[in-house]
């Protein structure tokens, strides 16, 4: 309930424009479950056509069981000495020598002749004469391969096989390939079964797909892109650890419990379901435990985890992934635990890398727009004072009067005062004009002028 309560405000941080109830992050978490059971039922519907060929795929390591078994037991193929002889030649040999068992030599002879192989004919009187000779205490085996009269190589051969050991019983493996069911409906729900693991691996990429877009919502044009890729990179991290325990990790566990009830006395005879359950879950949980990558970056998206907290905490996350995989894994065995353990410390290391070049991308971003924020403060303050000064220099403008032209204006020396400018009534007039009172039409010339006209007001004060 926590993580789903994460996976909500990482929702919401990424609709922070349109905030959602909690009921509509409902909606969509029922809507990607109802796309996620689609899908697998379809994808149940076309693996469970092709039913035989799983069956034969996951009962191949359990056959690669007995052929490495018996390949250990059987002569080195590099002993000159001995006819070359493989697990197929073997099983052969074995199965003719069952058939002749019952002619007389007359019969036997005329059996081998029409069978035309020499060489199988051969090493199937070497499993005759091998059956005969375990069936002797060991202090007795070796004098009797000396007294039987055969020539050297059958010597030689048996001398091997004594050596060696592999098993002379026709149906020691045919309870291991074969297999039994001891239900009427047992191997019908294991098709099922099988249908639905496969289904799985065969629906991951949709179903990786339709996990992110609920848990990463709101995604830009160019995260989009990256959705894809991402996607299958987690495809490929499950793939490969399918493959890994497929073909490495399940033989190895395999033949260890094979060894270890052969140790016992115990006779290997399996269960079809039960060893169709082992070997899915096998599997599937390899592949899982190879998403780690993809986890690990999801919760450090979510905030739950970062760089710090992971490298500062290695040493622990170590030991954790060790238990987990003694927990999650079917076997007791140590190396099928180092098996898992090991490439899953190797990722849990990958993913603190990734997760400091996320930060760092992080950083980078945080310290690109806050440049570019700063830019934009410096041009903004930059504008408004150009607008300042523009409006100052207007209202200046505005305020002043116009310049004169006073050069040309004294040009002859005067200063705008010589021209008979009076004071008084604000009226220049020329100097070779005289002044006359208006009540009085003119004067004599050598009269006196009068003097400026007084003000009443003045007078009387």
């Amino acid at each position: 309930m926590y993580l789903l309560k994460k996976v909500f405000e990482f929702r919401e941080k990424a609709h922070s424009d349109h905030e959602k109830p909690f009921l509509e992050h409902l909606e969509d978490l029922r809507v990607m479950v109802t796309r996620v059971v689609i899908t697998l039922v379809v994808s149940m519907i076309i693996c469970f056509t092709f039913q035989q060929q799983l069956m034969d795929v996951l009962r191949r390591p359990a056959e690669n069981v007995l052929l490495m078994k018996q390949k250990e037991s059987l002569p080195d193929a590099q002993n000159k000495a001995i006819k070359a002889l493989s697990v197929e030649l073997w099983a052969e040999a074995k199965k003719i020598e069952q058939v002749a068992a019952g002619l007389n030599d007359d019969e036997r002879a005329k059996f081998y002749q029409a069978l035309g192989r020499p060489e199988l004919e051969f090493h199937a009187h070497s499993v005759t004469l091998l059956r005969s000779v375990k069936a002797l205490p060991e202090e007795k085996r070796k004098s009797f391969i000396k007294s039987l009269g055969v020539d050297n190589a059958m010597r030689e051969q048996l001398m091997a096989l004594l050596i060696s050991g592999p098993d002379v019983d026709v149906n020691s493996d045919s309870n291991l390939k074969m297999m039994s069911a001891l239900k009427p409906t047992e191997t019908f729900m294991l098709s099922m079964k099988l249908a639905f693991f496969a289904g799985i691996v065969l629906a991951f990429p949709l179903l990786l797909l339709f996990i992110l877009q609920f848990v990463l919502p709101g995604l830009h044009h160019n995260e989009r892109k990256v959705l894809w890729p991402a996607m299958l990179v987690g495809f490929g991290l499950f793939s490969g650890g399918v493959l890994f325990a497929y073909y490495l990790v399940l033989p190895k566990a395999l033949l260890f419990f094979y060894e270890w009830s052969s140790g016992l006395g115990v006779s290997n005879d399996w269960r079809i379901g039960e060893y169709i359950t082992f070997a899915t879950q096998f599997t599937l949980l390899f592949g899982l435990s190879f998403e780690l990558p993809v986890v690990v970056m999801v919760l450090v998206k979510l905030g739950l985890l970062s760089y710090e907290t992971m490298s500062r905490t290695r040493a622990y996350a170590i030991v954790a992934i060790f238990i987990a995989a003694a927990v999650i894994t079917p076997t007791p065995d140590a190396m099928t635990l180092i098996l898992m353990a090991t490439p899953m410390t190797i990722l849990y290391e990958i993913c603190i890398w990734l997760a400091w070049f996320d930060r760092k991308k992080a950083r980078d971003l945080e310290a690109a727009e806050e440049e570019e924020l700063k830019q934009r403060r410096l041009g903004w303050m930059l504008s408004n004072d150009a607008n300042q000064h523009d409006g100052r220099e207007k209202g200046n403008a505005d305020s002043h009067p116009p310049h004169l032209d006073l050069e040309s204006d004294h040009a002859d020396g005067d200063d705008g005062w010589h021209q008979g400018f009076d004071p008084e009534t604000s009226h220049g007039m020329p100097e070779d004009e005289e002044w006359t009172h208006p009540e009085d039409p003119g004067t004599e010339p050598g009269e006196d002028k009068p003097g400026p006209i007084k003000d009443e007001k003045h007078e009387r004060e």
